[in-house]
């Protein structure tokens, strides 16, 4: 089984399961992959808005919810709790909206801002607008890095493995060191 053969076959479940949670990293790969020319841009983009803003609606609902227990049980949250707490009081919208743009945020962001009074459609809407963004920005990030990946190399299929290895072991790595540094 060629990597060619993986990306079509499991490609797409997990970009959504990817995007559900963090999702940067699977997106950017699968962006990468929609300019090699193995996955279809717009089922990238309807997956990445569709799982990102599910996950993202889960976590508001936890933080709605549970979140005083989750903060109970994560202590390490609360100051980043109260940042956005206090940024969600001055720009909610762009709170919501720009929250999965910041790194080490996508899942504490949402609980956090769950447990605001921001009311819930307009949670879902501007939220529904960032994952828009979210997923066109990063995915078209990927998508240009694998266009131009495919012109500076050539022919990429003989280094396609090594190329989208190397991305994914750089994303292993940040979110390693994120891990590291949060304990």
């Amino acid at each position: 089984m060629n990597l060619s053969t993986l990306i079509h076959t499991h490609g797409y479940w997990l970009l959504a399961a990817g995007c559900f949670l963090e999702g940067e990293t699977i997106l950017l790969l699968a962006g990468v992959a929609v300019g090699l020319g193995y996955l279809n841009p717009w089922a990238v983009f309807a997956i990445a808005v569709a799982a990102g803003f599910a996950g993202d609606q889960f976590f508001f609902w936890l933080g709605r919810r549970y979140g005083a227990r989750i903060l109970t049980r994560w202590p390490t949250l609360v100051r980043k709790a109260l940042h956005i707490h206090r940024l969600v009081e001055k720009y909610d919208a762009l709170v919501v909206i720009g929250v999965r743009f910041a790194y080490g945020l996508r899942i504490a962001g949402p609980i956090v801002i769950g447990m605001s009074a921001v009311p819930l459609r307009r949670l879902m809407a501007f939220n529904l607008i960032g994952a828009v963004l979210w997923a066109a920005v990063v995915a078209g990030l990927g998508w240009a890095f694998g266009e131009a990946a495919e012109r500076l190399l050539g022919e990429v299929q003989q280094m396609e493995q090594w190329l989208l290895g190397g991305l994914a072991a750089l994303g292993a790595i940040v979110w390693l060191l994120h891990f590291v540094r949060r304990r």
